[in-house]
C-alpha cells in the first residue's frame, strides 16, 4: 500500500470518527452503535 493511499485512509478514518462523534447517544442508539464502538466502526469503514 502506497504512502498516498495509506495518508487517504486515516484522512477518511478522521473524517468518520469526526462525524460519529458529532452524534447524540440517541442518534447513535437508533444507528444500532454504541459510543465506545466509534472508533472500530469509523475505521471499518474505511475498509
Amino acid at each position: 500500500m502506497s504512502l498516498r493511499h495509506r495518508i487517504q485512509k486515516y484522512r477518511q478514518y478522521r473524517q468518520n470518527l469526526h462525524e460519529l462523534r458529532l452524534c447524540t447517544d440517541r442518534n447513535l442508539a437508533d444507528l444500532g452503535i454504541a459510543r465506545t464502538d466509534i472508533r472500530r466502526i469509523a475505521w471499518a469503514a474505511c475498509n
